[in-house]
């Protein structure tokens, strides 16, 4: 069995609840993009595995943004603007694979994990304790 790109482990934990579930997934669909990579896979499935993280990125942020508004979160404001770069990222990297200007590299992968890592364990930790008052 591969060792997966990324391993969720107990220091990921925000809210054992819906983030947590929704953080799992995009790790998920991460691995997948990198299984497929090293496989030698990644052009037959690329696509699609590229519009899901797009789309499942675009509805998690939404998620952590609805809460920020529940909340008194001062800095909802800083990571709502980290969350539109990480999308406009994403969109660039899928439009220069859907235009054959790049393929799917170590150097997409590794943005994807270090981003993802940082923002959980930094950024999303911020407010963690601001959405134990949040109904979900």
């Amino acid at each position: 069995m591969r060792k997966k790109f990324i391993t969720w482990t107990d220091n990921y934990i925000i809210d054992k609840g819906l983030i947590d579930e929704q953080h799992l997934k995009l790790i998920d669909l991460i691995n997948n993009l990198h299984a497929a990579f090293l496989e030698g896979k990644a052009n037959d499935h690329l696509n699609e595995i590229v519009v899901e993280l797009t789309d499942y990125t675009v509805y998690h942020f939404k998620t952590e943004e609805d809460i920020f508004c529940k909340t008194e979160y001062d800095r909802k404001e800083e990571h709502k603007e980290q969350h539109k770069l990480f999308v406009e990222k994403i969109k660039e990297f899928k439009n220069m694979l859907a235009s054959k200007e790049a393929s799917l590299s170590f150097e997409i992968m590794t943005f994807l994990q270090k981003w993802l890592q940082s923002h959980i364990l930094i950024s999303d930790k911020e407010y963690k304790d601001f959405i134990r008052i949040v109904d979900l």
